[in-house]
C-alpha cells in the first residue's frame, strides 16, 4: 500500500510511470541523466527495482527515488547499487519537514517490505541545478548514520585557480613529443583495454562496466557520454571517458598506458577535458573520488596529482538508516 500523509504519497515506481520519472528528471534541481529509467534499465535484471515515487495531494508528481536491493545484502535497500549517487530526486516543492516526511514515509515502506536497512547515498551538490540539500537535513533528522565519506576532486571552473608549474610544465612536454587528442567512441575499445589492463595490475579488479556495457550506455546517451583519446602516431597512449551534465563535466574513468605516463599523456588528456568544460559553459570539472576501502584510505599521490590542476574538493556522503 502507499504511504501517506496530508503532504504527499509515497508509491511504488511501475513501468508505466517511465514517461513521467524521465520528465520529472529533467525539470529537476538536482537529477541528471544517471536518474533517468533509460539509465537504470540499462542494467536489466542485474537488480531487483525497489523505486519509489512521489506525489503530491493532487497527485503530482513532486519527488523520485531510485532504488533496488543490494545484491551483496538482501535485506539492505540502496539508493541505488548501480549509480554513483542517487538520493531524492525534486524540483523545489519538497522543502524543509516535506521531505523529512518523504524519507520517514520511504523508510516505512521499506521496513514493510521486509528490509532492515535504507543505503543512502546523496548527490553531491556539484551536480544540482539549484541547491537541494534538505535530504541531508532530513537524514539528521531521522538519526541516519553517516558511514562513508569519499573526497573528489573538483576543479571550479569560476575561480580559474592557478595550475601548478609541474603540470604546465608535463603538458608542454606531452605536446612537443608530439601527442594529440581524438574524440569519438571508435576509441571506446582502444582505452577499454588500457583502463581493464591498469585496474587489474593496480587493484585486481574489472571496470564497474564492461565494454559492451559501456558501448550500450554511449548508444542511449550519445550526447551526455563520451570518449577521448591521447594518440600518438596512432598508438592510443591515454583516455578519458566523461559523463556530461548540466553543471558538471565528470570523469567517469581514466587510463593510460606505460608509455603514456612517460610521455604525459594524461596532463594532456585532463587539460583538454577541463577546457571542455569551460567551452560548454559547465561551472565545475569534476576528476572524481581518490578514496579505496568505503573511504577510509585516501590515495594521496592520486588525490595530489588531480589538486595540481587548480583543483578544490568535494565530499561524497553515505549514509545508512535503521529501518
Amino acid at each position: 500500500m502507499p504511504e501517506q500523509n496530508k503532504a504527499v504519497t509515497v508509491r511504488a515506481y511501475v513501468e508505466s510511470d517511465a514517461e513521467g520519472w524521465d520528465t520529472m528528471v529533467r525539470r529537476s534541481h538536482n537529477g541528471t541523466f544517471m536518474h533517468t529509467r533509460r539509465y537504470l534499465d540499462y542494467h536489466g535484471e542485474r537488480f531487483v527495482d525497489a523505486s519509489l515515487v512521489v506525489t503530491d495531494c493532487k497527485g503530482v508528481v513532486v519527488g523520485l527515488f531510485a532504488a533496488a536491493a543490494d545484491p551483496s545484502e538482501p535485506a539492505r535497500i540502496v539508493s541505488h547499487p548501480g549509480l554513483t549517487y542517487g538520493g531524492l530526486v525534486q524540483a523545489g516543492a519538497l522543502r524543509g519537514e516535506p521531505t523529512v516526511a518523504v524519507l520517514q514515509a520511504a523508510m516505512n515502506t521499506y521496513r514493510d517490505r521486509g528490509f532492515s536497512t535504507l543505503r543512502y547515498k546523496t548527490i553531491p551538490t556539484i551536480y544540482h541545478r539549484n541547491p537541494v540539500a534538505d535530504d541531508v537535513y532530513a537524514l539528521f533528522r531521522l538519526d541516519a548514520h553517516r558511514y562513508r565519506c569519499d573526497l573528489a576532486v573538483t576543479v571550479d571552473l569560476a575561480a580559474d585557480a592557478p595550475v601548478r608549474r609541474n603540470r604546465r610544465r608535463n603538458l608542454e612536454a606531452a605536446k612537443q613529443a608530439g601527442l594529440t587528442v581524438v574524440s569519438g567512441m571508435e576509441w571506446l575499445p582502444a582505452f577499454w583495454g588500457l583502463l581493464t589492463a591498469n585496474l587489474m595490475q593496480k587493484f585486481g579488479v574489472h571496470p564497474a562496466h564492461t565494454l559492451v556495457e559501456m558501448q550500450d550506455l554511449c548508444s542511449r546517451f550519445p550526447d551526455e557520454i563520451s570518449c577521448d583519446a591521447v594518440l600518438r602516431g596512432g598508438e592510443v597512449l591515454s583516455g578519458l571517458v566523461n559523463y556530461h551534465t548540466e553543471r558538471t563535466l565528470h570523469c567517469q574513468y581514466s587510463a593510460a598506458s606505460a608509455r603514456g605516463f612517460e610521455l604525459n599523456a594524461l596532463d594532456l588528456s585532463f587539460t583538454h577535458a577541463i577546457d571542455e568544460a569551460r567551452s560548454k559553459g559547465n561551472r565545475y570539472f569534476d576528476f572524481g573520488v581518490c578514496n579505496e576501502q568505503d573511504g577510509r584510505v585516501l590515495n594521496t599521490s592520486l588525490y595530489d596529482f588531480k589538486i595540481s590542476f587548480g583543483a578544490g574538493s568535494t565530499p561524497h556522503e553515505f549514509f545508512d538508516l535503521a529501518l
